[in-house]
């Protein structure tokens, strides 16, 4: 029977040149969904404590969703999956665009690519071959001119490439993947990892297979009903009309949203001009860009068509973008963040933790810890465009306090000592994604539990917010805690529940390939509507309950990954700063409790490893509980880990220099 996923691997070696396919058990469909949740389990078994991230063991792997490929709304998405520089443990991003299309073209549902070449090249995949080609004359180019240089190498233009920038070649703990010039496996430095590897690039073609389902008439039918689903949500025709950024104004009001590094939660002038709107007044808005089959089109294209940055063009920017180039910053002048939004994506840097870095760098400055002499006499200053150009610039020719700085926020933290640590936003390696969890909570318990770090893009638990966010939340509350009076950012109660459920849904749309925005935080697509476009796509039957089990599965398979690498409880906290000083401009109609703190949270972590089968002291799955999953082939190795967890010290990524 044909099936949209048929669990084909390309398996490349750069070390050897070898390349081979492998064929997947069914139980990588049926219990992990493809996708993401057959890439941990992937990753699981290639890889191990003893793999050094950026060492040839370490391996890169490639995952349309199991519906990519296929006409169900937004499903064009892609995981990259691999041992990350920046965390040292397990890690999944994601990129939309068309690279997952043109993997599944060509007829594959993963490429690994394992082992280092001695020279940079790239691999590409179409028109029934696989070849490793050399990409001596790519390498040092930025990703604009790498896409133009290789396409017409290829003499076309219609190809899919997924490559890196100069951050990537300099190994940049935040270095992104970027699909389709301008969208970005941007988080964890999965761009390092190729880099290490000396591949330059990932190059699909639009030609050869086409991409089946096991019963096209019951499928569009589902499909239809997705569409109208997705269109009828409140939100998701706001993110078509303003893209990601429509709101950061509002949040600004209510005091949600991060500026001066984490310091305050508001700006005092100049918040409309970081919108989605913005973008449409002035002009700089060209047009909307849609992901692989996506009904929506979020991204934005934009173009300075005058004044000093005149000649800029780029995909976005997005919220995480303007709040982490601007806002963080305190920068307003929108052509500033156009300007290094477009820096960022051709250098290839994840612009959330480039942003963090150097809101990190101007308060070292602004304190003492980094002085003229790293900056080459450069003054770092607050509510400066320069000094944000200028140190992107440093950071990418590795100049000054650019070298270290090119590391992330916890190494350059670690080196420069003093009390850095206090504001440096980061837990686990990763730079804390710009949402203020002091005034949500659910958002917080979710960022302390990532298996990726304080990071919105496992667990976005919007439906916090309630009706203000979207008038489909409310319901969405109610069944999963019984109750809408849960809807409120600011509670304990139900922020397990909350989580879990969040947590389990994004599992199953990220390995069915749909866009987490357009779905499941705009509640669109439900898990009822997951499974009927699974089971009609793949010849199956999942009930809903089953799916949702299955990213449950999935959820606590890449926490065990963690686990084996020494992680616990201990490792479930958020930054320091985030931890130890209250927030001074949430919203007034919130109460005064709304803070967060060791105490509050870790009251909900009790709740969230009861509900979830884990042990309290150590914050490891049960015994049970992983047998109950079929996880039970993780024992083995978890299990000393779980016995010492209380005695043992922690990663490196999980510790802070002076605990406090």
């Amino acid at each position: 029977m044909r099936s949209a996923y048929n669990g084909r691997v390309l398996i490349v070696d750069l070390g050897s040149g070898k390349i081979w396919m492998h064929t997947l058990k069914d139980e990588y469909l049926r219990d992990y969904l493809g996708g993401r949740g057959a890439a941990v389990k992937m990753l699981w078994d290639m890889t191990g404590p003893g793999t050094k991230v950026l060492g040839k063991e370490n391996v890169l792997i490639f995952s349309p969703g199991s519906l990519t490929g296929t006409n169900a709304p937004t499903s064009g998405r892609t995981s990259i999956t691999f041992k990350s520089p920046a965390t040292g443990g397990y890690f999944k991003t994601s990129v939309g665009g068309g690279i997952g299309l043109g993997i599944k073209h060509a007829g594959f549902d993963h490429i690994v690519v394992k082992g280092r070449s001695k020279k940079p090249v790239y691999l590409f995949a179409g028109s029934g071959k696989v070849e490793i080609r050399d990409a001596a004359h790519v390498w040092g180019r930025d990703v604009k001119e790498t896409n133009g240089l290789i396409k017409k190498e290829l003499h076309d233009e219609n190809l899919n490439i997924a490559c890196i920038g100069r951050a990537g070649e300099i190994l940049s703990n935040y270095a992104a993947i970027m699909g389709t010039y301008y969208n970005a496996a941007a988080r964890g430095g999965g761009g390092a990892v190729m880099g290490s590897k000396n591949l330059k690039a990932l190059v699909v073609s639009n030609t050869g297979g086409r991409v089946y389902v096991a019963d096209p008439v019951e499928f569009a039918g589902i499909v239809e009903r997705a569409q109208d689903a997705s269109l009828a949500d409140s939100h998701s025709l706001t993110l078509k009309k303003f893209g990601t950024a429509a709101t950061t104004d509002q949040m600004c009001v209510t005091g949600l949203l991060p500026t001066y590094n984490f310091k305050r939660q508001w700006l005092a002038a100049g918040e409309e001009n970081l919108t989605g709107q913005h973008l449409i007044d002035e002009g700089y808005l060209k047009r909307s860009v849609s992901c692989g089959t996506c009904i929506f089109g979020c991204h934005r294209y934009t173009t300075v068509d005058k004044g000093k940055f005149k000649g800029v063009y780029s995909e976005g920017p997005e919220y995480e973008t303007f709040a982490s180039l601007g806002a963080s910053i305190g920068v307003t002048d929108s052509q500033y963040i156009l300007k290094a939004n477009e820096m960022a994506n051709d250098y290839g840097f994840d612009t959330i933790s480039l942003g963090a870095v150097i809101s990190f760098a101007i308060e070292c400055y602004e304190k003492g810890v980094i002085t003229a002499k790293d900056t080459e006499g450069f003054e770092l200053k607050w509510d400066d465009g320069e000094t944000l150009l200028y140190l992107i610039d440093m950071i990418v020719e590795e100049q000054g306090i650019g070298k270290l700085l090119a590391k992330g926020v916890k190494v350059a933290s670690d080196k420069l000592g003093g009390e850095s640590y206090k504001w440096a936003v980061q837990a686990r390696g990763l730079e804390q994604s710009r949402v203020e969890l002091r005034g949500a909570f659910s958002y917080a318990l979710a960022f302390a539990l990532n298996p990726r770090g304080p990071d919105h893009l496992m667990t976005e638990c919007l439906a916090e917010f309630g009706e203000s966010f979207s008038r489909h939340a409310p319901g969405v509350i109610e069944k999963i805690t019984g109750d809408q009076k849960y809807g409120k950012p600011y509670l304990e109660e139900k922020r397990a529940e909350i989580v879990s459920w969040h947590e389990d849904i994004y599992a199953v749309s990220d390995s069915l390939g749909y866009c987490a925005f357009a779905t499941t935080a705009a509640y669109g697509i439900d898990e009822q509507m997951c499974a009927d476009t699974f089971n009609t796509a793949m010849g199956l039957n999942l009930t809903a309950d089953e799916i949702m089990k299955a990213g449950r599965r999935i959820v606590t398979l890449e926490r065990c990954y963690n686990l084996r690498e020494g992680w616990s409880r201990k490792c479930d906290v958020l930054p320091w700063r985030i931890m130890n000083e209250t927030a001074v401009d949430l919203d007034p109609k919130q109460p005064p409790s709304a803070t967060m703190d060791a105490e509050r949270l870790g009251r909900m972590l009790d709740k969230y490893y009861a509900l979830n089968g884990w042990d309290p002291a150590n914050g490891f799955p049960l015994v049970e509980t992983l047998e109950n999953l079929g996880l039970d082939f993780t024992e083995g190795a978890i299990e000393p880990k779980r016995t010492s967890a209380q005695t043992a010290g922690l990663p490196e990524s999980c510790r802070y220099p002076v605990q406090g």
